[in-house]
């Protein structure tokens, strides 16, 4: 395994011109699944790690467990792991500060924040100061900037891509790396997006979306599953205990990684 600080060097690289492909892991078992198929790097869904922490999505787990867990992704897998941290676990600057500087010293070479749009909405000025508390308190990590004006719906739709190019401007300024708009996978708004953005833009991305080859025309430089292959696993489990529960047979497990491949994942 390399460095920290090389990893994270490989990261911020990743990005430039990408597309980098990112199906969302959210413990270690996941994690290594995504590093065994090839992947350059792991990044990791909050809602996936919440659920797997027995806690709701949205800002619900302690900051020592979901930095726990960045830790041991971290020492499982040999690639850069980029962490979401939700809205920054602190309801002040300075406690987004403190969240970030942990994560790093985790090992993580990166983090995803949330925009904080829709209940309890900050304002663009608030949010800067708090993307400015990341850069400071680690400015070798690559801070991805969400913002969710479209996943949300906020505002007008007519100027909904003005003020997302907005927002993005302002959070750049106070230190992001990169900027993340979920909720949007229209090629045509999608280029509009990367001709106006200063840095790296990240989508999110499901079934029926444009493949990642067609975003990267697109000038897309990091493609995400978010929540979604979670969610996938979710569903099996559930399939199989219905199926077993309700017709007494076991078809909805076919498929599965043999134990023996799964179980050689992890080190002794």
């Amino acid at each position: 395994m390399t460095s920290a600080s090389d990893r994270t060097k490989l990261f911020h690289a990743l990005h430039k011109p990408g597309p980098l492909a990112l199906p969302n892991a959210w413990d270690v078992a996941s994690a290594l699944v995504v590093e065994a198929a090839g992947a350059k790097a792991v990044a990791t869904t909050s809602a996936g790690a919440a659920w797997s922490l027995g806690a709701a999505d949205g800002d619900h787990i302690a900051r020592d467990r979901a930095v726990d867990l960045v830790a041991r992704i971290v020492a499982a897998v040999g690639i850069p792991v980029s962490a979401d941290i939700e809205t920054g676990f602190g309801a002040t600057a300075g406690e987004v500060g403190e969240t970030v500087r942990a994560i790093a010293e985790a090992g993580a070479s990166g983090v995803n924040i949330e925009d904080g749009l829709g209940a309890g909405q900050r304002d663009v000025a608030e949010q800067a100061e708090r993307f400015a508390a990341a850069h400071e308190a680690a400015p070798e990590l690559y801070v991805n900037a969400r913002i969710d004006t479209f996943l949300r719906g906020v505002g007008d739709p007519a100027t909904r891509l003005e003020r997302t190019l907005e927002r993005a401007a302002k959070f750049l300024e106070a230190g992001a790396s990169g900027i993340f708009v979920p909720g949007v996978t229209d090629l045509e708004t999608v280029a509009e997006l990367a001709k106006g953005i200063a840095a790296p833009l990240n989508v999110l991305v499901g079934p029926g979306a444009p493949a990642v080859a067609e975003f990267a025309k697109a000038g897309v430089a990091r493609v995400s599953l978010g929540s979604a292959v979670a969610e996938a696993a979710y569903a099996v489990a559930r399939r199989a205990a219905e199926e077993m529960l309700t017709k007494g047979t076991y078809s909805s497990v076919e498929n599965g990684i043999a134990y023996g491949d799964l179980n050689a994942l992890f080190k002794s």
